[in-house]
């Protein structure tokens, strides 16, 4: 399989400099790029059959978290925005259980396609996980399953979009909510997002789009699902440093199992 069965090349041409410059200098200006149409619909297609394949074999679970993703402080009150805690609920395969075949294999490993991504994501290199698990993940929502509020730790996320729920399922955020980086956590501004009082952003993605997000100062969530059809998303994760690999407690917590 090459990227030519794929990516729609003639609508995203991911070798021009032209095209290139452009999406590097949205995500730039946005924090946010989706390329709509990205996958053909005919890998669109392939990917969901083997999404419901599998979905049996998915690790459902629910988690409590804080904004942060990092535990309580226990020098503050639990209702404080650093120790409020929100929930997450989803299905999910990991890398070893996505076919040797799909699309999704080639993509992630296609250098063309990586060059793309440091490309538009200045990024030197990217580099899979050195666990079985966590370099592919689809995930699926169900019906009132939802991402709770959160800032990622990574600097940017790579997902593609395989099946829209009828309703709900809305990724929401808010960006440069804080500075990670200058230790500003800005709770007074979290607190204003958790209590419903600041108005959000949404991003509209269809079915075989791709979406590239830098989530480390933008808080966002994915809204709860409704309706019967299964919200189907997959995670691309890359590392900028080689050798990285999720720690056990962390698969034991997302997955369920070491591998």
């Amino acid at each position: 399989m090459s990227l030519v069965s794929i990516i729609d090349l003639q609508k995203h041409p991911i070798s021009d400099q032209a095209f290139v410059k452009s999406c590097q200098q949205t995500l730039d200006r946005d924090g946010a790029l989706v390329l709509e149409g990205f996958l053909l619909s005919e890998a669109v297609e392939q990917i969901k059959a083997e999404g419901e394949a599998q979905e049996t074999h998915a690790y459902f679970c629910e988690q409590k978290h804080t904004v942060y993703l990092s535990p309580k402080d226990p020098d503050l009150a639990d209702d404080h925005p650093r120790n409020r805690l929100v929930t997450s609920s989803k299905g999910c395969i990991t890398d070893d259980q996505i076919p040797q075949n799909s699309p999704l294999q080639t993509l992630y490993h296609d250098a063309e396609f990586q060059k793309f991504l440091c490309a538009v994501l200045n990024e030197k290199a990217l580099y899979e996980y050195a666990d079985p698990l966590s370099s592919i993940n689809l995930h699926y929502a169900r019906t009132g399953q939802e991402l709770g509020w959160h800032f990622d730790n990574s600097s940017f996320a790579t997902t593609l979009m395989i099946q829209e729920p009828e309703a709900g399922g809305t990724f929401e955020y808010v960006g440069d909510l804080r500075d990670a980086d200058r230790g500003d956590m800005n709770f007074d501004g979290v607190g204003k997002v958790l209590d419903g009082e600041t108005s959000v952003n949404q991003l509209s993605m269809g079915a075989g789009a791709l979406v590239l997000f830098r989530g480390r100062n933008a808080i966002h969530r994915v809204a709860p699902v409704k309706g019967k059809r299964t919200r189907m998303l997959v995670v691309l994760a890359y590392n900028s440093e080689p050798g990285i690999a999720l720690s056990e407690a962390a698969r034991m917590t997302f997955y369920g199992r070491l591998g």
